[in-house]
């Protein structure tokens, strides 16, 4: 037997048909995410992915999340600024959009991992 909850805001939404639920309000709305009418390799997401998966091939799977230190996010933090830069000139050597989002979001992780103490070197 399980021992997850449901959580419930107390505020339901009936449909036609009686069916219940609860609302969306204040909630994640991943599927916004993705941008209507642009084709599937194309979605920054689909590119963002492929990203993590040649990134895994090079260094290895989530070698990024072993990163628990300053010196780790101030050299995230100098990445993220040259793929933009670089994105920004226009360059096309590399999907420097990607190359932002990784480093934004590898920065943000060890910034967590870092003010809340969170980190695992065995990773």
């Amino acid at each position: 037997m399980s021992n997850w909850e449901i959580k419930d805001s107390g505020i339901r939404k009936e449909f036609e048909s009686g069916m219940q639920r609860d609302t969306n309000d204040n909630k994640a709305r991943p599927e916004l995410c993705y941008p209507l009418h642009i084709p599937y390799q194309e979605q920054i997401l689909t590119r963002f992915a492929t990203h993590m998966a040649n990134g895994a091939k090079k260094y290895s799977s989530r070698n990024w999340e072993k990163a628990c230190t300053q010196e780790e996010l101030d050299r995230f933090k100098e990445s993220a600024f040259r793929h933009f830069t670089q994105w920004l000139c226009g360059e096309q050597d590399e999907d420097h959009a990607s190359a932002v989002f990784f480093n934004i979001m590898a920065y943000e992780t060890t910034l967590y991992k870092v003010k809340n103490k969170k980190y695992d070197r065995r990773q």
